[in-house]
């Protein structure tokens, strides 16, 4: 799916974003596409953030789309001004090459926005809180980044989606800052009534030389006690937030510990549905749900507190949401992670990865973790 071009657009600092928002949808009901940043939670939890913000993406941006192109195995649908728009669109994408070589990018040297003792021991800081009670499970990220940086977006996002295929993967572009990504997770998708979420909580690398050891692996993820207990968590966290836009009794988990391969991990994913109260706008659901609860940790509002004290940059689009919301109301959004995140303007390239931080978690091993997430992005600029 492509939404190219801005009839209009609203964009948005944490504030009242949301109320406007509603009023935006109101107005224009066919086509939205556009974004929620994380700090968005400065709204939905009357938060602060103070950290510095290297790419600049608005808290909040839609836009009504000029062109919407709709690709399915058998069918190209493209939505346009008229009729004559559209069919020279069409002749432009029938006459266009596409990219036949093999995209390559030039090495980058990113920089650790804090070394691995300081991650090390911010984990074990959290540790002391949530043995303390204050919390049962937070979400905790590092950045890496480089300036004086010139890339090619298209070229990056081709290789990017080479390298790691991910089935909510986006190329987003407001003005010169650029989101690229290859995320394998889902935030909350509506039909009709109906709603679902897809949590992921649960890592493993995988082993492609060696596929009985891969499979080892696999089983290994599935049957791990910490690994279903950062799951369960971040279930349980989900069914509260659906509870708040479902029919009562209707909040279902559809299934638990589901395990998905993709091209560098296994993952553990569950699904979460219910069936929406009637009325609900999607300024109101994201008003209860928002930020995901994969991204944050438990208690929301607690650990979210505790992410602003201890990472040392603001998320921004980052554990956001990228996606769409139909002409009859339906919508699709997925989580941001897995992401390459460049302001052109500044040549400022920058990428997140993190993990979630429990009583059982080993400071090493949630570094390496990171790690394990990050190595599509290395792959891409090594």
């Amino acid at each position: 799916m492509l939404g190219a071009g801005a009839k209009v657009f609203l964009e948005l600092p944490a504030g009242n974003a949301l109320a406007q928002l509603r009023q935006f949808q109101q107005h224009h009901n066919g086509w939205l596409f556009g974004h929620l940043n994380y700090d968005l939670k400065n709204e939905t939890e009357e938060l602060v953030s103070a950290h510095q913000d290297g790419i600049g993406f608005p808290d909040l941006f839609f836009f009504v789309p000029e062109t919407v192109i709709l690709l399915s195995q058998h069918q190209l649908c493209i939505a346009a001004a008229d009729a004559g728009t559209a069919n020279n669109i069409f002749i432009a994408i029938t006459t266009t090459a596409g990219h036949t070589a093999q995209p390559r990018a030039t090495p980058v040297a990113f920089r650790q926005r804090i070394s691995k003792a300081e991650y090390i021991g911010a984990v074990e800081k959290l540790r002391g809180h949530i043995m303390r009670g204050d919390c049962y499970e937070v979400n905790f990220c590092q950045e890496f980044f480089a300036t004086e940086t010139n890339i090619d977006p298209v070229a990056i996002y081709h290789l990017l989606s080479e390298i790691s295929p991910a089935p909510f993967a986006a190329f987003y572009k407001t003005d010169g800052r650029y989101l690229l990504c290859a995320s394998p997770e889902r935030y909350l998708k509506r039909q009709g009534n109906h709603i679902i979420s897809q949590p992921i909580k649960g890592t493993r690398k995988r082993n492609l030389l060696d596929a009985a050891a891969d499979e080892t692996g696999r089983a290994a993820l599935y049957n791990s006690t910490k690994e279903r207990a950062e799951n369960v968590m971040v279930v349980d966290l989900v069914r509260n937030d659906l509870s708040k836009i479902c029919v009562e009794g209707s909040v279902q988990v559809d299934e638990l510990f589901g395990i998905y391969s993709f091209p560098q991990v296994h993952q553990m994913i569950s699904t979460v549905s219910g069936t929406l109260q009637p009325g609900l706008s999607f300024a109101d659901m994201v008003q209860q749900t928002f930020p995901m609860g994969s991204m944050t940790g438990a208690p929301k509002k607690k650990v979210m507190e505790l992410i602003e004290r201890f990472e040392t940059v603001k998320r921004g689009i980052f554990s956001g949401a990228v996606g769409y919301i139909s002409p009859g109301g339906d919508f699709d959004f997925n989580v941001v992670i897995r992401s390459i995140l460049y302001n052109q303007p500044a040549r400022y390239l920058s990428y997140l990865v993190g993990s979630a931080i429990t009583f059982a978690s080993s400071a090493e091993e949630e570094y390496e973790e990171c790690m394990v997430k990050a190595a599509a992005i290395k792959q891409v600029f090594s």
